[in-house]
C-alpha cells in the first residue's frame, strides 16, 4: 500500500511539474517587443537651444548646495567630496532674475590631480510650455576650464528621448563663500 501511495505521489508531482511548465507563469511576460511609434504621439524631432544661469549657493541660512560626504584630509583637490543640490535656474545671471527651473542632483570631486567634478543632475523646468518637463545631465566638469561640456542623456515630459549636450561657463565665483553662478547653454534634440 505504501508503495502504491508513493507511486501515485510521484506521478502526481511529475504531472504537476509538466503541467506547470506547459502553462508556465513566465510565458505571460515579454522581455521585448517592437511597437508602433504612432500611438506614442511622438512628434517631429526638434533641436532647441536653452540658456539659463545655475546658482550654486553654499553660504547663508538657505544654501541650495550641501556637502553630504566630506573629502579626506589628505587630498588637495577635494577628491571624494560630494554635494547634493537643488539650485535655481534663472533667465539672467542675478539670483533675483526670473526662475525657470531647478537643477536637482549631486556633484562629486572625482579627480585626484585637478578640480574635476562628476555632475549628475536633472534640470526640472517650472515655467511656460516646458513646465514639469526635465532633462538629465551627466558628465565631467573640470571647473577651472573656460567652457566645459557635458552630455544630455535623457528626459521626461516634452524632453522624452532627449539627447544633446550642455556647455557650462563660470559667470562668477566667490572664493570666500564658494557660491557660484554658471551660465549653461543646452543644445537638446527632443520631441
Amino acid at each position: 500500500m505504501a508503495k502504491l501511495i508513493l507511486q501515485i505521489f510521484t506521478i502526481s508531482l511529475f504531472l504537476s511539474l509538466v503541467a506547470f511548465r506547459a502553462t508556465g507563469e513566465e510565458d505571460n511576460y515579454i522581455f521585448e517587443k517592437s511597437i508602433n511609434k504612432k500611438p506614442t504621439r511622438l512628434r517631429k524631432e526638434k533641436f532647441s537651444h536653452f540658456r539659463f544661469y545655475w546658482h550654486d549657493i553654499l553660504s547663508g541660512s538657505k544654501p541650495t548646495s550641501m556637502m553630504i560626504i566630506p573629502p579626506p584630509k589628505n587630498t588637495t583637490t577635494g577628491f571624494g567630496q560630494m554635494n547634493m543640490i537643488d539650485n535655481a535656474l534663472t533667465l539672467g545671471p542675478k539670483l533675483s532674475s526670473k526662475i525657470v527651473g531647478r537643477a536637482q542632483g549631486f556633484y562629486g570631486a572625482a579627480s585626484l590631480n585637478d578640480v574635476g567634478l562628476m555632475m549628475v543632475m536633472n534640470f526640472a523646468f517650472i515655467e511656460g510650455k516646458y513646465n514639469e518637463s526635465t532633462f538629465t545631465i551627466l558628465g565631467r566638469n573640470p571647473v577651472f576650464e573656460k567652457v566645459r561640456e557635458m552630455a544630455v542623456i535623457g528626459g521626461s515630459g516634452l524632453f522624452r528621448f532627449a539627447r544633446g549636450y550642455v556647455q557650462a561657463s563660470t559667470h562668477s565665483w566667490d572664493f570666500k563663500t564658494g557660491d557660484a553662478t554658471v551660465q549653461y547653454d543646452a543644445y537638446v534634440l527632443h520631441y
